[in-house]
C-alpha cells in the first residue's frame, strides 16, 4: 500500500483537492478534521485541554478561537498542547493504516498541514502540494468568520514558505485558476499511481508506523487546525 501525502499552507485549497481524491476512490486520512473531532464536543481531547488551558471550554466543546490565542507565538504552550493531542491523532492514524491495508487499498492519502515541517515527507511515496498565489490565499482567509490579517501572519510565520514546499513536492497541485485545473492535475497524479511512476521507494505504512519518528511527522503541530 503507497502513501501520497498531501500538503499546502493555510487557505491554499488542500481540503478541496483532498475532496477530489477522495471522489477518485483514495481513502483519505484528514488530520486536522481528527483534530477537530477530538475537541468537539465529546471529543477525547476535550477534558485534558480545557483542563491545561482554563477559559477554552465553551459549551462542551473547545473553543478554538480562544485556544489559538493560548498557543500562537508560544512554543512551550503549544508543546503543552501537542502532548494531549499527538498520542491521540496518531491512534486513528493508526486505524486508518491498518484498516485500509486489510482490505488491500493500493494507496491511500494522509493530508497533513505540516508535513515538510515535521519530516513526514520522507515516510510518503508522493508528496502533492496545493499552491495557489498569496493574494488568493488571503482572500480565502479573510473570509472565514472571525479572521484576522494579523493571524494569517502569525500562521505563515509558523510554516514552511510556499515557495519551499513547491520545491520539495513531487508534484504541484495548482488551485487557484478553478477547480477543472486542479482536478486534472490530481488525476494525473493519480494516473502516476496507476503506472507506478514513483520518485521514491516503496514506504509500507506497518513498517513506517513502528518508526517513533513517523509518528510525530504525520501529525506535527496542528496550529493550522485550531
Amino acid at each position: 500500500m503507497k502513501i501520497i501525502g498531501i500538503t499546502g499552507s493555510i487557505a491554499m485549497g488542500k481540503s478541496t483537492a483532498s475532496a477530489m481524491l477522495a471522489r477518485m476512490g483514495c481513502p483519505v486520512h484528514n488530520a486536522d478534521a481528527v483534530v477537530h473531532r477530538l475537541m468537539a464536543r465529546g471529543g477525547a481531547a476535550v477534558a485534558p485541554v480545557a483542563a491545561l488551558f482554563p477559559g477554552t471550554l465553551q459549551d462542551g466543546a473547545i473553543h478554538r478561537p480562544s485556544l489559538r490565542q493560548a498557543v500562537l507565538g508560544k512554543p512551550e504552550q503549544l508543546a503543552r498542547l501537542e502532548a494531549v493531542v499527538h498520542p491521540l491523532v496518531h491512534r486513528a492514524l493508526k486505524r486508518f493504516l491498518l484498516d485500509h491495508q486489510r482490505v488491500g487499498r493500493p494507496a491511500v492519502v494522509i493530508d497533513v498541514p505540516l508535513l515538510f515541517e515535521t519530516g513526514g515527507d520522507t515516510r510518503c511515496d508522493l508528496v502533492l502540494v496545493v499552491d495557489c498565489s498569496p493574494a488568493v490565499q488571503q482572500q480565502r482567509f479573510l473570509a472565514r468568520p472571525g479572521a484576522k490579517l494579523e493571524t494569517l501572519q502569525a500562521i505563515r510565520a509558523h510554516q514552511m514558505p510556499q515557495a519551499e514546499k513547491r520545491r520539495k513536492a513531487d508534484r504541484i497541485i495548482p488551485t487557484g485558476a478553478g477547480r477543472a485545473a486542479t482536478w486534472q492535475a490530481l488525476a494525473a497524479a493519480r494516473r502516476a499511481l496507476v503506472s507506478a511512476d514513483w520518485s521514491r521507494p516503496p514506504v509500507w505504512p506497518i513498517q513506517a508506523y513502528k518508526n517513533p519518528s513517523f509518528r510525530g511527522a504525520l501529525h506535527g503541530p496542528h496550529l493550522a487546525g485550531l
